[in-house]
């Protein structure tokens, strides 16, 4: 969408939009701050003041609050208090809406569950400190308030919170321990896709085999940053790619996805400062195929 101003009224931004559009004075506020919003091509502050002739550009699909509509579905919640949860998501189920779909995430159901929901960031993500990917599953945290969602993300920033995770790999990784080091950016092939390019950001991923198997071997992996898709992206270079991987694995796969788990969970409780630690079982169909490895074995 595209707005030339037509007018000398010399409004604030945000309610000149408010007053020209479906959007909130928030939402706009929030959409400046995802340069979703600008202003003669330019990023601009919500205080900037409009002049006669200036192109306002809106980039299309921003989802806005009243888009997300609450839906009753099953949480597994191993933890809650009045600050936070800890999920322990299922491999298929969305964690925020995007792309066109607004329904169905885990959003959706917590927005069910609960109205005491952080709304820091995007109108699309409430209470989601971070996220996992859609076939990966197993632990993740949820801020039920801004205070406790800031200091969790100040937390997952200086690497105050250990998370592990358990993947299959396709191949038998020779070595029992590994640390990739490998920068991580849009892939310049398919930009759905990340890869390992030059001029990436800094990626590093530890891995400790569990066990190895004829064809296979199950790891554990720490992750030192936090990029996206940054496990997957990682084995796949190394030429181990996580089993069952729709997008960076060769080989076919079906429904369930890449056997990737977010495993263990251990954090210094942002508010009560209690350490609290979790464990997360395999889903079933990880579980059911390492059983089947074992009887080849």
């Amino acid at each position: 969408m595209k707005i030339v101003v037509d007018s000398n009224d010399n409004l604030r931004i945000d309610k000149y939009l408010a007053n020209n559009t479906d959007y909130s004075r928030e939402t706009i506020s929030k959409m400046l701050n995802d340069n979703y919003i600008l202003v003669n091509e330019q990023k601009v502050k919500g205080s900037y003041k409009v002049k006669n002739g200036d192109l306002i550009s809106i980039k299309e699909g921003y989802i806005k609050e009243t888009d997300i509509k609450p839906q009753q579905m099953p949480l597994n919640i191993i933890y809650e208090d009045s600050y936070l949860m800890v999920i322990d998501k299922p491999s298929g189920l969305v964690v925020h809406p995007g792309n066109g779909n607004i329904n169905n995430t885990l959003v959706n159901g917590l927005m069910y569950y609960t109205n005491n929901l952080s709304d820091i960031g995007e109108v699309s993500r409430p209470g989601i400190v971070h996220r996992l990917d859609k076939d990966t599953s197993g632990l993740m945290l949820v801020a039920k308030d801004n205070k406790c969602h800031e200091l969790l993300a100040d937390d997952f920033k200086h690497k105050r919170i250990h998370r592990e995770y358990v993947a299959l790999l396709d191949g038998v990784f020779p070595q029992q321990k590994a640390i990739i080091d490998a920068p991580i950016g849009r892939s310049k092939e398919n930009f759905q896709k990340m890869a390992v390019i030059s001029g990436g950001k800094h990626a590093v991923t530890h891995v400790e085999v569990i066990k190895k198997y004829q064809k296979y071997t199950l790891v554990r992996l720490v992750l030192e940053t936090g990029r996206t898709h940054q496990i997957r992206v990682h084995m796949a270079y190394i030429g181990y790619p996580i089993h069952n991987d729709p997008v960076y694995n060769r080989k076919n796969s079906d429904s369930f996805g890449q056997f990737l788990h977010s495993e263990y969970l251990k954090f210094s409780h942002p508010i009560t400062k209690e350490i609290l630690e979790f464990h997360s079982k395999l889903p079933e169909e990880f579980q059911s195929f390492l059983d089947t490895l074992e009887k080849e074995n």
